[in-house]
């Protein structure tokens, strides 16, 4: 502090942004840390642990090999194969979950869903959804699969993790989610996973559990004195489930929830019932469904209900709200606007769909995977479907998913809304009903995580619709989650979802639709980088608006099709564009996109040095989306505004339109225009002398930047930081 500022009194006057301290005397050292700055949170994404028994021997095996890649300074990779139900994930997450104090760095895990009904994950996904978890932010995730795995073993190199890759189909899915050195990753699969020797990998395939770790597995799960004063009937029951653990927790379940009936009854039962079944095995899980049969005739009415109409459900994980919309429960989420939501058939009232899922969790037929979710063993899963495939008919079976996709949609629409009250929202088509919407809370991050949350679900109901003919829902769910894909930029899911919406709108032969899906693709394909087919798509859908004689939707596209010129470096035909976008939707009565329109046609003006017509386009796009109530585009007109004033020589006055902007792009968490703003500011502050003002804008701007994935305004900030410090370090500048 220079002396002349020691005094009991201090003022601070300007303009502040971001973290200050304001105080007459400080005693030991001060340290500031702001949001932007503050490091990721090591993502601990493991299930929690189930009790292992009898699997000494393979975690030996397990400590010896890791042991042994560290001596080497490799990585430790090694892979459990087994049946299903064998218990390969339990040893995975027993043994990895015991690795965490030598792993500070965090666990990673993905279920690689080689038994799903939609086929295995794409690795790209995985990659995208692990980086996250690495604290990348969405942004900045590349978007092809080498790219992605080439940043993952990037920040995997030097931090200390586990992963856990579970169920498996090949060792090519496996390949490209393998981390840096010095990491642990497991593989479970039902097959050996030959093909991963090149890596390295360690081979552990696991039998079922002998006839008295089985015993013991069942004395556990029982937690009384049976299994001790029926030791005979105990070693029959554990043989006709073929010692396969989930078969034996099933059976022992099933016990339990019956703690006077002798366990000779559940040996008679089974042994009926697993003969009946033979002929169905599937690679020797005959105990396992032997015991799923028991199990599920041993469930009450509406429970055994809610279980097989899960197997409808296309994603692998859900919770209280999509039980809701199986059952055509309106408890468990809110009923919209339809009959039915209120009576169950012959009970007086609906069940409470999370007492029935509790129900099922208790039989171990569902997996809690917490937060009130849940999820299916895969075997589990098959043994639901092919009971919703003998009790309930074709015509059911069509309702439950059209009742499953009304819920996502319009819980995914009740979000749109909450992100972006101003998107352009076309009437919803709902099934029969009833539609249950889930509750995620109020607010747009709450909104942007329930739809980050259900990603995996939303899209594989979007391709799950159009084979079933419910191509409405196909492409109004894929246009539904477009104000999340420009917030979080996940442009590889958008990229897909928004091909599936198109091809069903086209199927439709719905061209307003078909408008719709394109405008929010070519939006996509313009955050990718790719102006060429962003344009051929806005184009396609400016010919089909003429067609149709729309001339609003024409008007509107020929703004898209504006901002495809200025990004390809066509600033002539771009102006052109705007100017005339800006007229028709005057004329038209869209005044919001009519500001959009002058907004970038200020923009353009600007970029060639017009600044007295960019001042004036800005002034009015400005005027026209307060008046709209769109504050967040307002304030992006505001900061052109500043820009403008200190091209023109003006820094005051550009100081008070870039103050101004900025406390609205905070708010909004607009990350890039808050950067941008930050910048201009630096700049003004730089113009003025006051070095570290400038320095402390120019830094926040800089970790905005980088991000959002932005290099080309990231090292312009970096070189204006570098000169400042060089002047600062030759005493040639004064400071802020």
């Amino acid at each position: 502090m220079r002396g002349q500022e020691r005094s009991v009194h201090n003022e601070l006057s300007g303009v502040v942004q971001g973290a200050s301290v304001q105080a007459a005397v400080v005693h030991g050292g001060l340290h500031i840390r702001t949001g932007g700055t503050a490091e990721p949170q090591p993502p601990w994404q493991l299930p929690p642990a189930v009790r292992l028994t009898d699997r000494t021997v393979e975690v030996e095996r397990l400590d010896r090999h890791r042991a042994l890649a560290a001596q080497r300074d490799h990585p430790a990779l090694a892979a459990v194969s087994g049946l299903g139900g064998v218990g390969k994930t339990a040893l995975a997450l027993a043994w990895l979950h015991r690795l965490r104090p030598d792993f500070p760095g965090g666990q990673l895990y993905a279920d690689l869903c080689a038994q799903a009904p939609a086929g295995p994950v794409d690795p790209a996904q995985v990659l995208g959804s692990f980086l996250r978890g690495l604290g990348v932010p969405p942004q900045q995730v590349p978007d092809g699969v080498a790219e992605r795995a080439a940043m993952y073993r990037t920040h995997t190199a030097d931090r200390r993790i586990v992963v856990l890759l579970d169920d498996a189909a090949t060792a090519a899915q496996v390949r490209p989610l393998l981390p840096g050195r010095s990491n642990v990753t497991l593989v479970t699969s039902r097959r050996r996973m030959s093909g991963l020797a090149l890596e390295g990998g360690y081979q552990v395939h696991l039998e079922p559990l002998s006839p008295e770790a089985a015993v013991e597995l069942l004395a556990v799960t029982l937690a009384d004195d049976r299994v001790a004063t029926q030791p005979d009937d105990a070693r029959a029951l554990v043989g006709l489930c073929a010692g396969l653990p989930l078969a034996v927790r099933v059976a022992g379940a099933r016990l339990a929830a019956r703690p006077r009936r002798p366990i000779t009854t559940m040996v008679r039962a089974l042994t009926a019932e697993r003969g009946r079944l033979d002929e169905l095995a599937i690679d020797g899980d005959h105990g396992v469904r032997a015991a799923l049969d028991l199990s599920y005739q041993g469930l009450p009415r509406e429970a055994a209900r809610l279980y097989r109409l899960l197997g409808v459900h296309p994603g692998t994980e859900f919770g209280g709200g999509v039980a809701a919309a199986v059952l055509g429960s309106a408890r468990g989420g809110s009923a919209e606007g339809v009959s039915g939501a209120g009576t169950g058939p012959g009970t007086g009232e609906w069940p409470d769909p999370g007492e029935l899922l509790d129900v099922l969790h208790d039989a171990n037929l569902l997996i809690d995977i917490g937060e009130d979710r849940y999820r299916f063993h895969d075997l589990v899963r098959l043994h639901a479907v092919g009971k919703a495939a003998e009790e309930e008919t074709a015509a059911e079976r069509v309702a439950v998913f059209r009742r499953i996709a009304d819920h996502y949609l319009a819980t995914a629409t009740r979000a749109e809304r909450a992100i972006d009250p101003r998107h352009p929202l076309r009437e919803r088509s709902y099934g029969p009903g009833p539609v249950i919407t889930e509750d995620f809370g109020d607010g747009v991050r709450a909104a942007l995580d329930w739809l980050e949350r259900e990603l995996p679900n939303l899209l594989a109901v979007i391709r799950r619709a159009r084979t079933t003919g419910e191509q409405d829902i196909s492409w109004q769910l894929a246009d539904a989650l477009g104000p999340f894909f420009l917030r979080r930029k996940h442009y590889d899911i958008w990229h897909t979802s928004h091909a599936e919406g198109l091809a069903a709108a086209r199927e439709l032969r719905d061209g307003p639709a078909e408008c719709r899906m394109l405008t929010s693709g070519g939006q996509c394909a313009l955050g990718r980088g790719d102006t060429a087919n962003a344009l051929e798509m806005f184009e396609e859908a400016a010919r089909l608006f003429a067609a149709a004689g729309d001339e609003l939707g024409y008007a509107r596209t020929s703004n898209y099709r504006g901002l495809a010129h200025q990004r390809a470096g066509r600033p002539d035909e771009a102006a052109e564009l705007f100017a005339w976008a800006a007229a028709e939707l005057r004329r038209c009565g869209d005044p919001r996109a009519c500001g959009l329109a002058r907004l970038n046609a200020a923009d353009v003006e600007f970029g060639r040095g017009r600044l007295a017509r960019a001042a004036e386009d800005a002034a009015e796009a400005r005027t026209a989306l307060l008046t709209a109530d769109d504050s967040y585009n307002a304030a992006r007109a505001t900061t052109l505004l500043g820009r403008i004033c200190l091209g023109d020589g003006r820094p005051d006055e550009a100081e008070r339109w870039l103050a101004g902007a900025l406390s609205v792009l905070r708010e909004a968490a607009a990350h890039y225009e808050t950067a941008r703003a930050l910048d201009v500011l630096g700049e003004v502050a730089e113009l003025r002398g006051q070095r570290e003002l400038a320095q402390g804008h120019y830094r926040e701007a800089l970790d905005l930047y980088v991000g959002v994935n932005r290099p080309g305004p990231a090292d312009g900030v970096r070189e204006r930081l570098r000169r400042l410090d060089e002047a600062g370090t030759s005493g040639s500048g004064a400071g802020g």
